[in-house]
């Protein structure tokens, strides 16, 4: 629920007053002697999804931004009338929806000024390298908490919706000074832990499991992107809070740029080329999501006559955003075949291994290790652990068991057999 406080502008009273009476509205009026030009200030209370709507009829009537308007939240409104009019706008509209007004309002909040949008920026991605290289699940969801990455995404695409050039350029312009200072932080920070010896000597960063998983993005990583952008959008677009929908956004932006700043540290090119792959196709995906959620949900310009300009914008962008991620997704498809094969390939070795041993041997384990490469690994080493009786003899099965994880990997792997004594008990 909302209060609104009104200032009408002298001549525009009447005007005014029968815009709310038609509505079925109630409100008071209170006399205005500042000797300017307006003649009355009218209060009251509208269902949150009756404010737009309200709001542009008062508009056709004349009453403009030339005087002020104010939209505040309301708790509680005890009126028989005011539930008549909940329940009218409750078939007409979304219950929840917030009104352009208020959109383009909260957009503009949630993208901080620059000082304290670059401090938090910096903090956050310190903080972020810092659990990535601590392989700390803790620390770097602690580093997307205070990541203030969500205000310049709804920003830009709500300047698009409703044709502020000015919002979009803004918010385009901080989520790209974000993410280049977010990795140049990391890379900062992780140049400095690297030479002053801050942490045990890393020689491999991708045997970290926390900047392993942010290396080799696949198509699961496009559907958390979305759904982070989707769910920013619903929260901001219903006036809920988006400060836990903030931190999943910033679980898709802030450990992949740090990820990139820890590959340039470290001189690893193709650590920076995955995360930074990563790390566009959330931008994208994000942006992408936000956009058509807005442009669904009836978000338009103020003035019938920029609503054209704004839907080609609309759509202009849409296009330009698809058509990058298309060819970010040769990428991710790569990467997910790359899993694929890589499962497929270990399921093989280990049906292959347990087929093979006759009882009262029997396999209790099968480890497969990849070559330490980025993507496109191949099996290296197979390492089984076979269980036998105590009664029984030790068989010498290494040799035939790696001819048979050579013929299901398709390539000569290492096979290391290791037997353990098993006494079972009925």
């Amino acid at each position: 629920m909302r209060l609104v406080h009104l200032s009408v502008p002298t001549g525009k009273r009447e005007a005014a007053l029968s815009v709310l009476d038609d509505e079925g509205i109630d409100y008071v009026v209170s006399a205005e002697d500042s000797g300017r030009d307006i003649a009355i200030i009218v209060e009251f209370p509208l269902p949150t999804n009756a404010l737009e709507p309200v709001l542009e009829a008062l508009r056709e009537v004349g009453i403009n931004d030339d005087t002020y308007t104010v939209v505040v939240d309301a708790n509680t409104v005890i009126s028989r009338q005011f539930d008549e009019l909940e329940e009218r706008y409750a078939e007409e509209e979304d219950e929840d929806r917030i009104a352009r007004e208020e959109l383009t309002s909260k957009a503009n909040e949630l993208a901080p000024s620059l000082p304290t949008y670059a401090i938090m920026t910096v903090i956050s991605a310190v903080i972020a390298t810092a659990g990535l290289l601590l392989d700390s699940p803790a620390v770097v969801v602690g580093s997307m908490v205070i990541a203030p990455l969500i205000g310049p995404a709804m920003t830009a695409n709500v300047g698009t919706v409703v044709d502020d050039q000015e919002l979009f350029r803004r918010g385009v312009k901080l989520q790209a000074f974000g993410l280049v200072l977010a990795i140049a932080s990391g890379t900062v920070f992780a140049l400095v832990v690297r030479t002053a010896n801050v942490i045990p000597p890393i020689a491999d960063v991708t045997s970290v499991g926390q900047i392993r998983e942010r290396i080799a993005p696949d198509f699961l990583s496009l559907v958390v992107a979305l759904g982070a952008g989707a769910a920013g959008v619903i929260s901001l677009t219903s006036g809920v809070s988006t400060a836990l929908v903030g931190v999943m956004i910033a679980v898709a932006l802030i450990p992949p740029a740090a990820t990139v700043g820890i590959g340039i540290a470290w001189g690893e090119p193709l650590v920076s080329l995955g995360s930074g792959v990563l790390l566009l196709v959330n931008v994208l995906s994000i942006n992408l999501a936000v956009l058509v959620g807005l442009w669904y949900q009836g978000y338009r310009p103020e003035h019938w006559f920029r609503e054209d300009s704004a839907r080609a914008a609309t759509i202009k962008r849409i296009g330009v955003l698809v058509a990058a991620i298309l060819v970010l997704s040769a990428f991710l498809g790569g990467v997910t075949l790359d899993s694929y094969q890589r499962a497929t390939t270990e399921s093989e070795i280990q049906a292959s291994i347990e087929e093979s041993v006759d009882p009262p041997v029997r396999v209790l384990d099968v480890t497969v290790e990849q070559t330490n490469t980025v993507i496109f690994q191949q099996p290296r080493r197979v390492v089984v652990t076979v269980g036998i009786p105590p009664d029984a003899d030790q068989p010498n099965l290494v040799g035939e068991l790696d001819a048979v994880a050579d013929e299901a990997a398709g390539r000569d792997v290492s096979t290391e057999v290791h037997y353990v004594v098993v006494q079972r008990t009925d």
